[in-house]
């Protein structure tokens, strides 16, 4: 979620570390499971509609984020539902205001 993002940014701004440091949730999931949760958790009719991955697209996107917890402290706190209500939600909001 964007808040754990955020924390981790900022934790590398202020350290005295210069090299690359994965941020990200490890929590390993599907496009397929994704997609199923979304439907889920927003109890739309939506469907699934398959198309051939890209040439080169990666197969599992699992970032290491074992750098980030030993020198910054920082592991990601928002779980993945309340990620998302918490994305719909702004979403919803930001639709229905008037422009």
């Amino acid at each position: 979620y964007v808040s754990d993002l955020i924390d981790g940014i900022f934790r590398l701004a202020m350290s005295d570390f210069h090299e690359p440091i994965n941020l990200g949730n490890p929590r390993e999931m599907t496009i397929k499971e994704f997609a199923d949760e979304i439907i889920r958790i927003t109890g739309t009719k939506s469907t699934i509609e398959y198309k051939p991955l890209p040439v080169g697209d990666p197969k599992v996107r699992q970032p290491d984020i074992s750098r980030a917890k030993e020198i910054l402290g920082w592991e990601p706190r928002v779980g993945f539902e309340e990620g998302i209500k918490k994305t719909i939600e702004y979403f919803r909001e930001s639709l229905a205001a008037p422009r």
